[in-house]
């Protein structure tokens, strides 16, 4: 098996209107099934530092609470120092959560705040669900519209 191909992927939110002032509108993340959980922020031009980008979790799809670890500005990152928000200079930057599910609740939720700039910031985020305890096999079971694939 390719672990590759053993992953679901979650649209949070599509690349849309730049966003100033404001948070973006998020959709939730079922991790049923799945034994870990990437989350990617990708932002584009942006001329305002973030206030606020962090992961929030739930039992039910509702009443999400901050995840201690997974708070951008507050957390420490991989290399062990606190993490800083992303900055009104952050242009076409990645910035990455990394969960493991085991003993986490079932539903996740991605919180992103813009400040008060002159235009804004362009931000898409999205997640891959992988280590599936059954296979997903078709396209629709990874979330995807059709999955192109060449031959080995």
């Amino acid at each position: 098996m390719i672990a590759a191909q053993n992953q679901r992927f979650v649209s949070i939110t599509p690349p849309q209107a730049i966003v100033n002032t404001g948070s973006w509108t998020t959709a939730s993340i079922d991790t049923a099934g799945y034994d870990y959980l990437e989350v990617f922020v990708y932002l584009g031009a942006t001329d305002i530092a973030m206030t606020v980008l962090k992961l929030q979790e739930s039992d039910s799809d509702g009443s999400y609470a901050d995840v201690t670890g997974l708070i951008y500005g507050t957390s420490a990152g991989i290399a062990g120092t606190t993490s800083a928000l992303p900055s009104a200079t952050a242009d076409n930057t990645c910035f990455k959560f990394e969960v493991d599910l085991r003993g986490r609740k079932r539903w996740f939720d991605l919180v992103a705040t813009t400040g008060t700039g002159s235009t804004g910031t362009y931000l898409t985020a999205f997640a891959l669900l992988t280590r599936a305890k059954d296979t997903p096999v078709t396209a629709s079971e990874r979330n995807f519209n059709n999955i192109l694939r060449l031959p080995a």
